[in-house]
């Protein structure tokens, strides 16, 4: 059965408002209007059936300058698996020396995806 749905589209700065049709049982996209480049066609097929999300947010660390340090996925994540990710990096206490890059987490709740630090703290 036909699905609609309207989207905008990120990747780019056209922010293209896309109007979709589609079957989520065939998982395939059967009409998209609106798409003024080539990417809203890629952005729409995720976005509906398998839509993804980076996570952003800060941990404590035990440190003299700093009370957090910022920490994000290294790659986006299910969407309905945020707030488990939430979950397990609300868990995380850092010590210094920290430097941008390094994993906190790796493998966050069996995704696939590590957590990195995104701010150094030295001392």
């Amino acid at each position: 059965m036909a699905e609609y749905r309207e989207i905008t589209c990120i990747l780019c700065p056209n922010a293209c408002q896309l109007k979709v049709r589609f079957d989520r049982d065939k998982k395939e996209i059967l009409e998209l209007e609106d798409a003024r480049c080539k990417r809203g066609a890629k952005y729409a097929q995720e976005e509906i059936f398998d839509p993804r999300r980076s996570v952003m947010t800060v941990v404590p660390i035990e440190s003299k300058s700093w009370k957090v340090t910022s920490v994000l996925t290294a790659e986006p994540v299910p969407k309905d698996r945020i707030h488990d990710v939430y979950n397990e990096i609300s868990k995380v206490r850092l010590k210094p020396p920290v430097k941008t890059g390094d994993v906190v987490i790796h493998d966050v709740c069996g995704l696939g995806v590590d957590v990195i630090v995104t701010r150094s703290v030295k001392e």
